[in-house]
């Protein structure tokens, strides 16, 4: 559809995230990976995890 998107995954699923980009016919497709777990954090340190990819998040949604 050419809208960029960027998946956000805890990296306790980088395993099924690369199976499953693999099953739909992206099998070099990455996404940013954050550390597991984040249910049990605090809006901060969620918020934190959040700062540290925004960048990348950034670069690969405008190519830039």
């Amino acid at each position: 559809m050419g809208i960029p998107a960027v998946a956000v995954v805890t990296d306790e699923f980088i395993t099924p995230a690369r199976a499953q980009a693999s099953a739909l016919g992206r099998p070099g497709f990455e996404a940013v990976y954050v550390p597991h777990p984040i249910q049990d954090h605090t809006a901060e340190q969620i918020a934190a995890r959040a700062d540290a990819v925004a960048a990348e998040i950034v670069r690969r949604l405008t190519g830039a």
